[in-house]
């Protein structure tokens, strides 16, 4: 014992700190928070701080130059607060400083809708002092929100089943001056934002709509979702399109799928058009359930983008969807899922998935006219058309077009001039006369397995190549009915198939 003693005791060392000498080095010179909006708290931001030297140093005070009053929020080497003193730093070593901020916009005189809210990070004092400064974009923005009564969120009755017990949805319906959405400000939506029935919400050109998590929108029976998105005069700039997306603007979210809910379009609900939107990292894009029974659609899509769902992009349950310049991306699961029957009219559309966040066993575009209920039965409806010409299907699966139906209920379908992912090796559907592709009733002037040649995949640019078997295989007449391209490029002289023209890539 008295040895194991003695050996501890010589590898002591006793520590000296100096103090700072105002050499320190930072990871960064700036820490920029990116944009946050109004009163919603920031992502942790870390700077790094390094002691080069070969002394053990302490540095007097490490503060937010507006002190206490200061927006930011700091952790020094765990701990938290807006000024500490004695902060020590081993020689060759480094601790971490952690940032934060919450910031109120209306606490600031401005006269936009941005503010550029700005602090620093004060290390020692006087002549020694170092500075590392904070910027961050704070972003006015509407916010809409469910009430609490007695402390209960408000919500949206769904559904009572046989024995009187409810489905509810946390959310709140719209009152009639929230109706109409302007590109004033962007908007916040926290649960989700009902359409009542009979009510109409409609979406001017410009709007950025975004969305908590477990948030979306939902239209009750008899309503209706107008989006009034334009063509920009820059596609660089967006500026007329409507975005629908999350609500964490730092560029880590970005991509992040399934950051909110869906658009829902219940039962009932009716006429619903939209133009030039473009919905990203859903869980569902956009769910419409059965349609309105009428002669006309139920659901209109014109040079529409539905990008990295976390499950589906686009799916219609006994729908009825006509679609034009639509382009269905990235999806865990389907891109187009056109489930228990329906009609479906797409024209110069593209469903391209190249989803890698997981293994992926489904294909871009699944059409079926049933679904298996819980007690085992299966309820089936009528695809009374599913009309796909000068369209895209495409993915990273070798099969990318799947159709399932029950012999009970009608199941017609048929594409023209498209270019479809299909390569079954295994010849598993060899003899199954639902993939005769020599058959002109279903199948004609059809490409299968030649590569689209899409921009980049990995971000869902899926612009095609001069150079693409694509390009210049259309059928004509049907692209006179859509003689503009999801860009805005005449496709009249020598159209090509899917939602875009080609471009040259080099140029």
């Amino acid at each position: 014992m008295g040895v194991l003693v003695l050996l501890t005791a010589s590898c002591r060392k006793d520590f000296e700190f100096e103090p700072s000498t105002g050499s320190l080095q930072f990871s960064r010179d700036t820490v920029y928070l990116d944009t946050v909006f109004t009163n919603i708290g920031s992502s942790t931001y870390n700077l790094k701080v390094y002691n080069r030297s070969n002394e053990d140093i302490r540095i007097p005070v490490v503060r937010l130059s507006q002190g206490e009053s200061s927006r930011y929020r700091l952790n020094v080497d765990g701990r938290a607060g807006k000024e500490f003193t004695d902060v020590e730093i081993l020689a060759k070593d480094s601790i971490f400083v952690f940032v934060e901020t919450t910031v109120d916009i209306n606490d600031f005189v401005t006269s936009g809708t941005q503010f550029l809210y700005t602090d620093a990070i004060e290390f020692d004092s006087g002549a020694l002092q170092q500075k590392v400064e904070l910027v961050t974009l704070v972003q006015d923005a509407v916010f809409l929100f469910p009430d609490r009564v007695n402390g209960i969120k408000e919500t949206i009755l769904l559904d009572v089943d046989d024995e009187g017990n409810e489905t509810r949805i946390e959310g709140f319906f719209l009152e009639d001056d929230e109706l109409t959405f302007t590109n004033e400000k962007p908007y916040v939506i926290y649960g989700y934002a009902g359409v009542a029935p009979g009510k109409t919400m409609t979406v001017e050109a410009g709007v950025r709509l975004h969305f908590h998590r477990d948030s979306g929108i939902i239209v009750a029976n008899g309503g209706t979702l107008q989006v009034n998105g334009a063509l920009s005069s820059d596609p660089e700039l967006l500026e007329n399109e409507v975005i629908f997306e999350g609500d964490r603007l730092e560029p880590g979210f970005a991509n992040v799928p399934g950051q909110w809910g869906t658009v829902w379009l219940t039962a009932g609900s009716t006429g619903h058009n939209i133009n030039h939107l473009t919905i990203k990292n859903a869980t569902v894009g956009m769910l419409m359930d059965s349609n309105d029974g009428t002669a006309n659609s139920t659901l209109t899509l014109k040079n529409t983008q539905i990008y990295n769902s976390a499950n589906v992009g686009l799916w219609a349950r006994t729908g009825y969807v006509d679609a034009e310049n639509l382009v269905v991306g990235n999806s865990g699961q389907v891109s187009f899922y056109a489930n228990i029957g329906g009609r479906y009219n797409f024209r110069h559309c593209t469903f391209a998935n190249f989803w890698n966040n997981s293994f992926r066993n489904t294909p871009a575009l699944l059409i079926d006219n049933y679904i298996e209920l819980e007690n085992g039965q299966v309820f089936a409806q009528d695809l009374t058309e599913a009309n796909f010409t000068n369209c895209i299907v495409y993915g990273n699966n070798n099969l990318e077009l799947l159709f399932d139906p029950v012999e009970s209920n009608a199941f017609n379908y048929r594409f023209k001039n498209c270019l479809i992912r299909f390569n079954d090796a295994n010849d598993q559907f060899a003899t199954n006369p639902l993939y005769d592709f020599d058959n002109p009733l279903i199948f004609e002037n059809n490409l299968f397995n030649e590569n689209p040649i899409f921009r980049n995949t990995a971000r869902e640019d899926f612009l095609i190549s001069i150079n693409s078997p694509a390009n210049g295989a259309a059928d004509i007449p049907t692209a006179l009915l859509v003689p503009i391209d999801i860009l805005g490029i005449n496709r009249t002289a020598s159209p090509d198939m899917g939602a875009y023209e080609s471009v040259d890539f080099e140029e």
